[in-house]
């Protein structure tokens, strides 16, 4: 019994100790294979022997080869994890592609904010100076907050105006990624009573493909104005303060009649062409006007929706994209420079 103890701690301390010093997955597998893996193991061996022990003895000696399996496996288990992640990371390492774009430079230069980013913090301070409060809401919206609260019940012709993307969140279509800032206007009049002077710039998701004027991913700012005797006529008048104040006084703006079911009257407004300042160009095709965005008279229905009389107040909401403002602000043939990363385009704003 003796003897056989003797060996059972010889082998397992051997085996500890080729587990510790194996230097791969594949080695440390062998060294498994030898101690505890079969009838030809070292320690299965040394099982073999206990038939030639008395009761007692075998019963003591079974207990001690068992303990060192159990402690050798785990050796094995343990040594096998490190192993595994320091291959891995190994051939991660290996395979590692370097996509960095560097231009070289005597001096270390600091980045600066993103061109859309300028366009859209100048379009808060304008509007801010102008007595408007900034709002923001959720990007993931319900069907409620970005359609029927704006006049558009369930399959309403209107919707096909939108191309949505539905996120995979409750019932089929009940939850989306906004398609337009708007339901941040609802969620402010439904959060706090008139007067309401508020915009919402922020990120807009549309089923749209990439191409010189379009990106699934957008950004837009709209306005609303909420309070007892608005009329179209400060609409006008504030989209020509935006316009000027933005583009240059020599820039000046003007409304044409269309269809949104959020607003009525509904307007398309335009402003002068920043290239030719109105003359006619080859950028707005002779006409001297650029369409710009959206706007009217909040319609009754939004009002109702978030809890407003409409009979006692009146408003007006307009909308814009902040990609587009920037486009034609620096005169960019192609929204895609946005998000191409680019460093010889974008280090130039």
């Amino acid at each position: 019994m003796t003897a056989l103890a003797d060996e059972v701690a010889a082998v397992e301390a051997d085996g500890l100790g080729r587990v510790a010093a194996a230097r791969s997955v594949a080695e440390l597998r062998l060294v498994e294979q030898e101690l505890v893996g079969g009838k030809r193991s070292a320690l299965a061996l040394l099982n073999s022997r206990l038939g030639q022990l008395d009761v007692e003895e075998r019963k003591e000696a079974g207990r001690s080869i068992n303990a060192a399996r159990s402690r050798v496996q785990a050796a094995v288990a343990d040594r096998a994890e490190k192993l595994a992640a320091g291959e891995r990371a190994a051939r991660i390492e290996a395979e590692r592609l370097d996509l960095t774009e560097v231009i070289e430079r005597r001096h270390a230069t600091r980045g600066h904010r993103h061109l859309v980013t300028q366009a859209r913090d100048e379009l808060e301070d304008l509007f801010v100076a102008m007595g408007y409060e900034v709002a923001e809401g959720p990007e993931v919206e319900t069907d409620w907050y970005n359609f029927e609260a704006l006049n558009m019940p369930p399959a309403h012709p209107a919707r096909s105006m939108w191309d949505t993307l539905y996120v995979r969140l409750g019932a089929a279509e009940s939850t989306l990624l906004r398609t337009h800032t708007s339901p941040v206007q609802i969620r402010v009049m439904q959060s706090q009573p008139p007067p309401i002077y508020i915009v919402a710039p922020g990120r807009c998701y549309r089923r749209d493909t990439p191409d010189a004027r379009h990106l699934p991913v957008f950004h837009q700012i709209e306005g609303l104005v909420v309070d007892r005797g608005i009329t179209f006529g400060d609409l006008a008048g504030t989209i020509e303060a935006f316009t000027s104040a933005y583009f240059g006084p020599n820039i000046h703006s003007r409304l044409r009649p269309s269809f949104f079911p959020f607003t009525e009257p509904s307007a398309e407004f335009e402003v002068s062409c920043i290239f030719c300042e109105g003359r006619g160009c080859r950028v707005c095709s002779q006409s001297g006007w650029i369409e710009l965005g959206g706007c009217g008279m909040v319609d009754p229905n939004v009002f109702a929706a978030a809890g407003i009389d409409p009979e006692e107040y009146s408003g007006f909401a307009f909308g814009f994209g902040i990609d587009r403002c920037a486009m034609m602000r620096h005169d960019i043939d192609d929204i895609r420079h946005f998000i191409a990363n680019d460093i010889r385009f974008l280090e130039q704003f």
